[in-house]
């Protein structure tokens, strides 16, 4: 009977030993050591960039030294040049959390790149080695792969809106086909669409579209597509399903996709179409004023000025054949006798001379003959070489049959 009871006792004991002996702080010192790896050793300060506001003087603002402000400048003249800083931007200064020194500059310089400019630590009062290094590096997005679309009611704006697809990625979708579709007459309902798109993502949220990788729009039963590719440094853009170049000697439109938000040619936004027998060989386009009004091609400007009923108007030579014009303008982005590259700026949407309104009366010249810009077939730029089509080709096959599915 006692030596049940030693044993009973002798079992606590050990139990006891067991639940209530000092553990090991190994496992909390490897916790408190993670946590230490952890903690912030910096903290940032953002100096918003205001109207009118320069480095130098948010820099002074901020409380940083003339000395430390010239030669982070100095650094940055490498690689950037800090007097082109932009509105709404922001200098984010980054310091040392135990002793409050400055130990970088960081500036987004676009949506691709940003600016560092850097405190050498290594840096002695003997040493010859500048006290601030400078570099613009690419902005490290997590890049996601995206696929939409839908099938236009009204518009192919609103109709991606309503699906809430970027703003940006259906603009970059539409550029693809710039050449192709003149997004303001040549959509009609029924037409469907499908793209395939980067979504950027910075730190878990998501930033902005990246590339439109690939697309397809059906137009009237006709099936056109666009893939994104570079064949050599100085090649590259969006080729069609055989490796044609997407990009042609003119655009489609005068006005870019951003601007035509709604509608069909039957609406009212659209005043005038190109009809021989009414006398209208033109195509009109109705636009808020000051809307920006683009070269469709390449050439010289041979007239920038008012011209009678069409009001303040442009013309441009693009080669032998063609000529083209842009009337009812309220400024000039250009003067005669100037060179212009397809998509520059050149004028403003007005509505001067005889106009009952804001617009944009656009004719297209061939050989002294006013013809429709709308039914003008122009070649093609640079196409894949044929000895790198079956490389292209098989990078664009799943592309494709993603869309087509």
């Amino acid at each position: 009977m006692k030596f049940l009871v030693y044993l009973v006792i002798l079992i606590a004991l050990v139990a006891g030993l067991f639940l209530f002996w000092p553990k090991s702080n190994k496992v909390d010192q490897n916790l408190t050591e993670g946590i230490e790896q952890a903690a912030p050793t910096t903290y940032t300060r953002s100096l918003e960039i205001t109207e009118g506001a320069t480095y130098g003087f948010l820099m002074a603002q901020a409380g940083v030294p003339t000395t430390t402000r010239q030669e982070i400048f100095a650094a940055a003249q490498s690689v950037y040049d800090l007097t082109k800083i932009r509105l709404g931007r922001s200098l984010d200064l980054v310091y040392d959390l135990t002793t409050d020194e400055l130990e970088q500059l960081v500036y987004q310089i676009d949506t691709e790149e940003r600016l560092y400019v850097s405190l050498n630590s290594t840096t002695t009062a003997s040493s010859t080695e500048p006290v601030w290094s400078a570099a613009v590096k690419s902005i490290p997005y997590e890049i996601k792969i995206k696929t939409v679309a839908g099938t236009i009611e009204t518009s192919m704006y609103e109709s991606a809106l309503a699906q809430n697809i970027d703003e940006r990625a259906v603009i970059g979708f539409a550029d693809a086909f710039q050449w192709t579709i003149d997004f303001a007459w040549e959509v009609r309902q029924g037409d469907t669409y499908k793209f395939i798109y980067e979504e950027r993502y910075l730190d878990g949220e998501y930033i902005m579209p990246g590339q439109i990788l690939a697309g397809k729009f059906v137009n009237a039963g006709k099936d056109l597509y666009a893939f994104y590719y570079q064949e050599t440094a100085e090649n590259f853009g969006y080729f069609d399903e055989a490796g044609n170049s997407a990009e042609r000697t003119f655009l489609k439109a005068p006005l870019a996709f951003k601007y035509i938000t709604s509608g069909f040619t039957t609406g009212s936004r659209y005043i005038a179409a190109f009809n021989i027998a009414t006398g209208h060989r033109a195509i009109d386009y109705a636009a808020t004023f000051g809307t920006p009004v683009r070269a469709v091609g390449d050439g010289t400007v041979i007239f920038a000025g008012w011209d009678g009923s069409y009001g303040y108007k442009i013309s441009v030579r693009h080669n032998a054949t063609y000529t083209t014009n842009y009337a009812h303008l309220s400024k000039f982005a250009i003067k005669s006798g100037q060179k212009v590259s397809q998509g520059q700026t050149i004028g403003y949407v007005g509505s001067t001379g005889l106009s009952t309104g804001p617009h944009l009366h656009y004719e297209l010249v061939k050989n002294g003959t006013k013809i429709n810009p709308l039914t003008e077939v122009f070649p093609p730029k640079e196409g894949i070489k044929e000895e790198n089509k079956p490389a292209y080709l098989a990078v664009t096959k799943d592309l494709k049959e993603k869309l087509d599915n």
